[in-house]
This record gives structure tokens, sequence and C-alpha cells, in this order.
């Protein structure tokens, strides 16, 4: 690789492997054209002095400022996946048993594990439980490509599909605000009066499943009405809990769109599961802990329509694009309906192109309420400032005036950088289990 041989020739390489490393193994990072600059301040006259630190791009062994793209897709970026997943793990546990900034108070609260599916736009190929074989009289395999697409494609109804992943988000919305009002009925109390007994609080993550409508799980809690760090009443329990989004989750409906004389009406499916946690586990023969439902959870934020439907990672810039595409043609019919809905002017407003590639979802895949935990921002942050007292960066303090300017110069890394950014990550995945065993060895 004569790139390689000339960063060898003119001793950069080691620079430029320091740098590689900062980036944690992201493989498309921002490339930034620019400068950082850092004056000191006489608080007494205000005097702005000489600079005393300077950053500038083409000074750097890469000739740019590279930053982690932080893309949430693991078909995408693998370790800002990582990140993300980790992330949204730290997230989830603090809100089930206390930690980052949220009361160990809350792991006595009533809390539950809930699903809430899509309904059916036609049969599909599936892995019944109860019986061995599908509605076509195959035993299909897990690995089985036919898992999940219709059994009659010119029957399926793509364009109900389509439209109730667009409006999953605002589905979601109108349940929570169901699931107040069901609570406080239990509670003999109006809704109103309820913010001042107990609070909601949840954290959701949306999955396709195969057949490429999205569903939520999510953990609820119910808290005091301080959230988290008050206690809930005598009489909010599991068990009210569950009934409550049992109730909530049948009558929450939407009224969407009506096209060519057809009105859509959409509801969740009538598959609702809700399950107490530390009761039983996903699987129903261990417990729930709160370590299972944060690793359930956190391992479907890093993933889209991509990974369960064989459909697209990134947006379409036109429709012609999808035909040498090497995708199932289930999910190619779903991309297609998206585009030509969002071709009509009274759809605009759900960007249905756009979304195309996501089969139409345009909500965030993973949210919480306010009150549940910390946030992914003061996660970073908190990394962040970490980061800078290992290298002995303080950070500047209000004496100190920055000034930078930055332009986008590109993404991803050059061939040379490509293949040095590989080996720099097999050798910490080496010494992290060279780390690992020397500390199982010395536990036994």
């Amino acid at each position: 690789m004569p790139e390689l041989g000339k960063l060898a020739a003119t001793g950069t390489l080691p620079a430029l492997g320091h740098q590689l490393a900062g980036l944690g193994g992201c493989t498309h990072p921002i490339r930034l054209n620019g400068h950082r600059t850092e004056h000191p301040i006489n608080t007494t006259t205000g005097e702005i002095g000489n600079a005393i630190r300077s950053l500038v791009s083409t000074e750097l062994p890469a000739g740019n400022l590279l930053t982690r793209c932080n893309n949430r897709r693991a078909t995408r970026c693998p370790a800002c996946a990582e990140t993300y997943r980790r992330d949204t793990y730290q997230l989830i546990t603090a809100g089930l048993k206390g930690g980052k900034g949220t009361p160990e108070r809350v792991a006595e609260h009533p809390r539950v594990f809930a699903t809430l599916t899509a309904p059916s736009f036609g049969p599909v190929h599936n892995r019944p439980t109860n019986r061995a074989r599908c509605r076509c009289g195959t035993v299909h395999d897990a690995a089985c490509a036919q898992l999940g697409t219709p059994l009659d494609p010119d029957r399926y109804d793509y364009e109900s599909a389509v439209l109730w992943n667009a409006h999953a988000g605002h589905l979601w919305r109108r349940f929570t605000i169901h699931l107040r009002r069901e609570i406080a009925k239990r509670a003999g109390l109006t809704q109103r009066a309820l913010a001042d007994h107990a609070r909601v609080s949840f954290a959701k993550v949306a999955e396709f499943q195969k057949r490429g409508a999205v569903h939520f799980h999510a953990v609820i809690r119910l808290d005091g009405p301080k959230g988290g760090s008050s206690p809930p009443p005598p009489w909010a329990t599991a068990e009210l809990l569950t009934d409550a989004i049992h109730t909530a989750a049948h009558r929450t409906h939407i009224t969407g769109p009506t096209i060519d004389g057809r009105t859509h009406t959409f509801t969740f499916g009538r598959q609702t599961d809700v399950r107490t946690i530390r009761s039983t586990d996903l699987d129903g023969d261990t417990e729930l802990t709160d370590q299972a439902v944060a690793g359930y959870i956190a391992k479907y934020a890093t993933k889209g329509a991509e990974t369960t439907t064989g459909a697209l990672d990134r947006p379409l810039r036109f429709l012609a694009e999808l035909a040498p595409m090497k995708i199932s043609e289930h999910a190619r019919r779903l991309i297609r309906t998206a585009w030509n809905l969002g071709a009509r002017k009274d759809l605009e407003h759900l960007r249905l192109r756009a979304w195309a590639h996501m089969l139409g979802f345009r909500g965030h895949f993973s949210t919480k309420s306010r009150h549940y935990s910390t946030t992914l921002t003061a996660l970073r942050d908190a990394r962040a400032e970490w980061r800078r007292q290992q290298t002995g960066d303080h950070g500047t303090d209000e004496t100190t005036l920055v000034l930078a300017h930055w332009a986008y110069a590109g993404t991803g890394l050059s061939p040379a950088e490509t293949w040095l950014s590989a080996s720099l990550g097999r050798a910490e995945q080496t010494n992290r289990a060279t780390a690992r065993e020397a500390i199982r060895e010395a536990s036994l």
C-alpha cells in the first residue's frame, strides 16, 4: 500500500495511529477542516492575550480533525453502535435499580416490562409456539428467509402496514395518556389529581418484527409525585399497573388519513405482554432481572429495519436506486409503497419518502420520560470529562476565550487509515482478552 509506505517513511505513522486510536474504532468518522485557539482574558482589564493553545486541522496527521460518527446502527458503525448500546444499558439500568443520579429506592417501586405489538396486515410465514407447522403447512427453521413474509403478497395490506409504522410514535403517545387515565380510575382519582399522588415513568425501544412492523418494548414504573425520588402511594402495585396497561393498550386508537375513500384507523395488536420485573423471564423459565431487561432493551437500540427485514440502513435519493439492491421482495414492496404514498400532498407531513428505508417509521428508536433516569447526553458528557481528565486536559475556565471554526470536509477513512485503524482494533481486542484471562486466573 503506497500511502502506508509513505507515512512510514515520513515518520507520521505513530502520530496517525494515536489520532485514529482516539476514535475508539469508529469506521466512518466525520472529517473537519478548521482551527481552534484559546486566548487568556485579563479579568481586570478585559484584555485578550495571545493564543496559549491552538489546533489546526492541516497540522494533524490525517490532515483533518476526525470525530466519531456516533451512528447508532450496528450495520453502519459497529464501534459507535456498541457505545450507544452500552449507554442505553446504563440508562435503563439506572431507572431499574438506581445510580447515575437516580435514587436506589426506585428498585422498590412497581416495575413491569411491557411489549406492545402491531396489528395484523395479513397472514405471514411464522413459527407458531402452540403448533409445529406454519399456516403454509411447513415447519420453518429459525433462519428461514420466508419468516415474516406474506403467505399471499397480493392480498397483504402494504398500505396499512406502512401507515401504521408512520403513526406508531403518535400511537405510543396516545397510549401513555390512556395509561394515566386508567391508573387514576383504579386509584379513585381524577387524571389531574393523579399528579399529586403518583407519576408514570418509562423507557422504551422500538423493534422491527420480521414482517416489517414496529413494536415497542418498555420498562414502565410507578413513582411518587416527584418521580423516582419519592415513594409511590400504597395503592400503586405492579398488579394495578399491569391491568391498566392492558386496558389502555386495548382502548388506544387514532384516526389516520383517508386514501381513495378508505379511512385508516390505527390500534395496537391483540398480543400485549406485560410481566412484572423479577418474576418470570422473557422465556418463562428464569427470573426476569434488572440486568436481563436492560440488556434486552439495549440490544434493540442499535438495530433498524435492515436487521430483521433485510431492508436498507440509509435513505433513498431516488426510487431507481432500489432496483439493483439485494433485498427481499417483501421489503422492496414496503419501501416502494412508502415511496409512492410519500408523493401524496395530503401525506407530506409524514415524510414517507425520507423514511422509506425505515418502512415509514420516523420516530426515535429509544425514548424515555423525563423522570425515568439519567439522559444519554449526561452519560456522553461524563465520558468526555473522564477522557479529559485521563489526558490531563481539565478544560477551559471562565478566563479563557475559545475561538473555533470548523467546516465539513468529508466522511470516512483512507485505505491506509482503514488498515491502521483495523490493526489497532485487533490489538485492543487482544489486550482485553489477555486482561480478562489474567483476571480469571487470579480469581481461581
